[in-house]
């Protein structure tokens, strides 16, 4: 293994020694490097100087970290055009061929070019972050402690092994430099969001929860690189050199995955559906123990945020269940349809959330749904209303039905990550793309929707009440 390992690595020192060659690679890295953070050294000289006016020396104290990840964050950005253009760009320099007709496998390919792609990007980080730590240092302001600053650093390293990778990933599918580019906003705006999210947490003062994040960047690095590896033919690399939107061809291919083989509507429902449901019963286990974790988890935020529901009226709680159960519409079909819209809307979200990162972020719709079930079982409990209730009363008449269900969509998002990111040979990963939004597709219409719009009635004239009678 270390001497296949070593083979990788030699393409790896062949291309960062041609990059660290080229003054129009090491030029504009390194400037902006250097530039940026000289620049949050002033900003954050200023932001201390003005908030300390207001006495609000908290808020500065956690403003300086904050700075520290984006100007590690910051050179990612500006280096990640090595990696856009690592495949890319040698098949339009007339390069690539010699490479391709190496001895080398195509993983020891793949992963040369994926470590010289990341080495850049990661060192222009840590030059940043050095400059701008001894630039504090200078100004005379705290350094932020060290377990915060490996927090950073960890942060800063996985996530650009996460840009990294889905960058060469794209390399190895577009057909142009210029494509490429274009495909590069799919990345650097997730991970925008997702550093914005971490700086919510930084300023919130809870920096457990990025260790969290680091393993969740890990868990899609390891994804992403899997996804490359398989998706990654060398003979095919060559041999694109344009791809044309074919509606015709797209659609072809999904509906050929949702109607397969079958004659007829009572066939597809009697054949082609139980062998999709029956390929989910791992990814439904798996789910089903995430839904678990997520309830347990909700429980345990009562901690946190125990009177967070407590301003939502007066009087006791047995008596606010009492007056909302009393006050439900009844045999009224809008609450039916808000209730049906609102899940279907969920799962959709779900889907969009794992499309882009190959099944993960598309539990976090479900996670958050049960971990807020969980929250107020543990808040009604605290208040003197016993689990039972609360679960009989509001939970079981419509989630015997609609539980199941959300357990069989997050199943299904979660196959199509593991699927995308298993070899398939002979299959480009469009077509397998297609293929697993088939299978969603066929969960979906053939059980999902239309037992969700069961579970909302149930919701919607039974579980109140049932509820009345429990509470009262």
């Amino acid at each position: 293994m270390w001497a296949d390992l070593r083979l990788a690595l030699i393409i790896t020192r062949r291309e960062v020694r041609d990059q660290f060659r080229d003054w129009r690679i090491i030029f504009p890295v390194v400037g902006l490097t250097l530039f940026f953070p000289f620049l949050m050294n002033f900003t954050a000289r200023q932001a201390l100087n003005f908030v300390q006016q207001y006495g609000a020396s908290i808020l500065a104290e956690r403003m300086v970290p904050f700075l520290f990840m984006i100007v590690g964050f910051f050179p990612i950005t500006v280096s990640l055009v090595i990696a856009l253009e690592s495949f890319v760009g040698e098949k339009e320099r007339s390069s690539i061929e010699p490479l391709l007709n190496s001895p080398l496998k195509d993983w020891q390919l793949y992963l040369g070019k994926l470590l010289s792609s990341a080495v850049p990007c990661i060192l222009a980080s840590f030059l940043a972050m050095g400059v701008y730590l001894v630039g504090l240092r200078w100004q005379k302001i705290a350094l932020p402690e060290l377990p915060l600053m490996l927090q950073i650093v960890s942060l800063t390293i996985v996530q650009g092994f996460v840009m990294v990778s889905s960058a060469v990933v794209v390399s190895t599918q577009a057909t142009s430099v210029r494509a490429a580019n274009l495909l590069a906003s799919p990345i650097v705006i997730p991970v925008a969001l997702l550093i914005q999210a971490e700086s919510v947490m930084m300023f919130w003062g809870d920096y457990k929860i990025l260790w969290l994040v680091v393993f969740g960047l890990l868990v899609l690095t390891y994804l992403m690189v899997r996804v490359g590896l398989a998706h990654f033919q060398r003979e095919e690399l060559l041999g694109r050199e344009i791809d044309v939107l074919n509606i015709r061809w797209g659609w072809g291919v999904f509906w050929g995955g949702v109607v397969e083989d079958s004659h007829s509507v009572m066939d597809w429902y009697r054949r082609i559906l139980p062998q999709t449901l029956r390929r989910l019963r791992l990814p439904a286990a798996i789910m089903t123990v995430l839904v678990l974790a997520s309830i347990v988890v909700g429980t345990r935020l009562i901690d946190y945020f125990p009177g967070l529901l407590d301003s939502l009226g007066s009087g006791s709680v047995h008596s606010r269940l009492a007056a909302l159960v009393t006050a439900w519409p009844f045999f009224d079909f809008s609450p039916v349809l808000l209730i049906w819209w609102q899940n279907v809307r969920a799962l959709i979200l779900a889907l969009g959330l794992g499309v882009i990162s190959f099944g993960i972020l598309g539990l976090l719709p479900s996670m958050l749904t049960f971990g807020i079930m969980g929250y107020l079982m543990q808040y009604f409990v605290n208040n003197g209303v016993p689990a039972w209730q609360y679960l009989v009363g509001f939970i079981l008449p419509h989630g015997i039905i609609e539980i199941p269900m959300i357990i069989l969509a997050g199943a299904a998002v979660l196959r199509m990550g593991a699927i995308l990111a298993t070899p398939t040979p002979g299959r480009t990963i469009g077509e397998v793309w297609l293929s697993c939004l088939a299978d969603w597709f066929k969960v979906m219409v053939g059980v999902v929707f239309p037992l969700l719009i069961l579970a909302a009635a149930i919701e919607a004239w039974i579980t109140p009440r049932v509820a009345a009678m429990i509470i009262h």
